[in-house]
């Protein structure tokens, strides 16, 4: 078999067996792996000077693939945490590459040990309770879109749902009725959770469903656009600007922040960590699958941090500075 139909035949069974039957990959995991291999494709196409249907195993090779990196960086001003998303896609393939194609092995190998970029951890950029009512109110309940739009950002806001797991809710997700009112939301990895809900909350979803003609008990998006479609997530990113832009002349900062779906998300969870709420059950809420990620949480919150500094009678004047007696300690210490 040469390279060129080894490629397509890899690129195809990638997809189709190991990504679907083999692994059991979401469809968020599959049309992630789909852009990062589709950009890397158009990308050793311009510099093998090849059609895309025409380049080898060969033409992806290390320095290929290095390169494609930095010009997701350089060009495409991807941050590095979206280039280690799409270097991760294309381990995932030369893992099966190697499995299929001991021909490629080395070039496998080679391509394998690309390490991952080391990025700055930002400071996590999140709403006050003032300002995430202010953003929600300023959206006018005077048309079938805009009192969507007013239930998407309540939504975001009082569950701290991921926008893909906010977009994938059904009318059928939903339990309303009863003391215990409840949402089930699909995460990462296919885990699902339950989380509860809000009575504000509640009382909007209701007059959502009643607008739209739905049943708790219907398989349909709870959320779509104006084709009756399941709303994107460009759409639900559209739909937050347009709230953050009504709502500037009120609060300026949040003009100069980035205020994203994801922001409602990291908002609760820090008002729960205010409110006393622990980390363990914060962490069960937003579907973390470790508790360092909620960690940050706490690490974020700097008024919290010097409360703390205020209770434990912490001042600058009583520190003193360590001092080696040992001579090896001590010349370690002058270093």
């Amino acid at each position: 078999m040469n390279g060129q139909r080894s490629l397509a035949k890899q690129l195809e069974s990638f997809f189709r067996e190991r990504l679907t039957q083999q692994r059991n990959a979401t469809p968020a995991t599959i049309a992630s792996y789909r852009d990062a291999l589709r950009l890397l494709v158009i990308f050793a196409s311009r510099r093998a000077r090849k059609k895309p249907c025409t380049l080898s195993i060969e033409d992806l090779d290390r320095d290929t693939i290095l390169a494609y990196l930095d010009d997701l960086e350089q060009t495409r001003g991807n941050s590095i945490h979206t280039r280690n998303a799409r270097l991760t896609a294309i381990r995932s393939l030369f893992h099966h590459i190697a499995a299929n194609d001991p021909a490629s092995i080395a070039i496998a190998q080679r391509v394998l040990a690309i390490p991952s970029k080391k990025a700055d951890i930002p400071t996590t950029h999140y709403l006050s309770r003032v300002e995430l009512d202010a953003l929600i109110n300023t959206v006018k309940c005077d048309s079938p879109r805009s009192r969507r739009d007013r239930v998407l950002l309540l939504f975001l806001a009082r569950t701290g749902a991921r926008v893909s797991e906010a977009l994938g809710v059904e009318a059928m997700d939903l339990t309303l009725q009863g003391a215990r009112p409840q949402v089930l939301l699909r995460g990462k990895g296919r885990k699902e959770r339950v989380v509860p809900l809000s009575r504000d909350l509640v009382a909007a979803l209701e007059r959502l469903l009643r607008e739209r003609g739905l049943s708790q008990h219907e398989a349909a998006p709870l959320f779509v656009n104006s084709q009756g479609r399941r709303l994107t997530r460009f759409g639900a990113t559209h739909i937050v600007r347009r709230a953050v832009s009504a709502v500037t002349l009120r609060f300026s900062n949040l003009a100069q922040g980035s205020v994203s779906p994801h922001v409602f998300r990291h908002s609760l969870a820090m008002i729960l960590l205010q409110s006393g709420v622990d980390l363990l059950t914060i962490q069960a809420w937003l579907g973390h699958a470790q508790v360092a990620t909620t960690h940050r949480y706490a690490t974020a919150d700097v008024e919290m941090m010097r409360r703390g500094l205020n209770k434990a009678g912490i001042s600058s004047n009583s520190l003193q500075r360590f001092r080696p007696k040992d001579t090896v300690l001590s010349l370690l210490e002058s270093l």
